[in-house]
């Protein structure tokens, strides 16, 4: 389990965090959430061990990272936002050079590296410069890299950004499987969508504090019974209108070419009696949905910012903290 508590870094008189308590069970696809200097790469740069912290403890597993930063590392694989500057080595020549970095050598260093570059699908480029790689191939070797020394924890800066469709879809494959196998794994991104699909929990950064953490589809769950109900009706529009404003669930109703929304506070037995009511009318409805739930109207909820400063293209410009 990953434990930080009262974790702080400033930049100068910029306060990338503040006092963050943050907890990640073991076996979880973990997804932080955030706008653009809200502290994610900082954050990720500490439980890495790239960056030290201002004040505040990081536990991993059983070991204090901050008083033992070496048998920590060991435990964690990181992948940052930039491949690096490797453009004169093979793609065998990357992975040994790691390789040699946690004490592999001969062998012992090639077969693993051999078994990491078979897994993420490079083992037709295995002798071809790095340069020569596309982003996502790149990205791939990335995770590969990161797991030479088959740590536990694998921590990743948004790993999608800048890819295409295909590759971000591979991308994601792998880090589910790699979450099956038993790792834990952190990842951050802008693109809260992909985060729905993926991971089992969530946190929320603003302003360097952790606003919200949680599995992710209970949330979705209780936002998706938060959502506006949509009833569609072919006629009776005024009837059925008569039976929302009564309706002791609707707090509001509004009306476009036959569609209500409707702001309802209830359950599904609830919505099952409303549409009971509409056919014992002899209304004819022809759609009836609660909007689903969604990571991004959670995080509206939980900062109130608007969904257009949120959800950025893949071809933004993204800095974080």
């Amino acid at each position: 389990m990953l434990e930080l508590k009262g974790i702080s870094r400033s930049y100068g008189r910029v306060q990338a965090l503040r006092g963050l308590d943050l907890t990640v069970p073991d076996g979880t696809l973990f997804g932080l959430m955030g706008q653009n200097g809200a502290g994610k790469t900082t954050l990720l740069k500490i439980i890495a061990g790239i960056l030290a912290p201002d004040k505040g403890e990081l536990f991993i597993d059983d070991v204090n990272a901050l008083k033992n930063p070496a048998e920590a590392r060991m435990k964690i694989g990181y992948v940052p936002d930039e491949f690096g500057s490797y453009d004169s080595l093979t793609v065998m020549e990357y992975m040994e050079f790691f390789a040699s970095a946690f004490r592999m050598k001969g062998r012992t260093a090639r077969v693993r590296c051999e078994e990491l570059i078979k897994n993420v699908g490079l083992q037709e480029r295995a002798d071809h410069p790095v340069e020569t790689l596309s982003r996502g191939m790149q990205q791939r070797l990335s995770i590969a890299r990161a797991l030479i020394h088959d740590p536990e924890y694998l921590v990743l800066d948004e790993p999608t950004s800048g890819l295409d469709p295909h590759s971000r879809v591979s991308i994601r494959e792998m880090l589910c499987e790699l979450c099956d196998t038993g790792k834990t794994i952190v990842i951050s991104s802008h693109i809260l969508s992909e985060l729905s699909e993926i991971c089992t929990d969530i946190g929320i950064l603003e302003k360097g504090t952790v606003k919200a953490t949680g599995e992710v589809q209970p949330i979705l769950e209780r936002i998706g019974n938060s959502n506006p109900l949509r009833i569609s009706v072919l006629a009776g529009t005024q009837t059925a209108m008569g039976i929302f404003r009564r309706h002791p669930c609707v707090r509001s109703v509004t009306l476009s070419d036959k569609t209500f929304s409707l702001e309802f506070e209830g359950g599904a037995e609830d919505e099952a009696a409303l549409l009971m009511q509409l056919i014992d009318a002899d209304i004819p409805v022809n759609g009836f949905m609660r909007e689903p739930g969604t990571l991004e109207s959670f995080f509206l909820q939980m900062t109130g910012k608007t969904e257009e400063r949120l959800i950025l293209s893949n071809d933004d410009d993204e800095s974080d903290l």
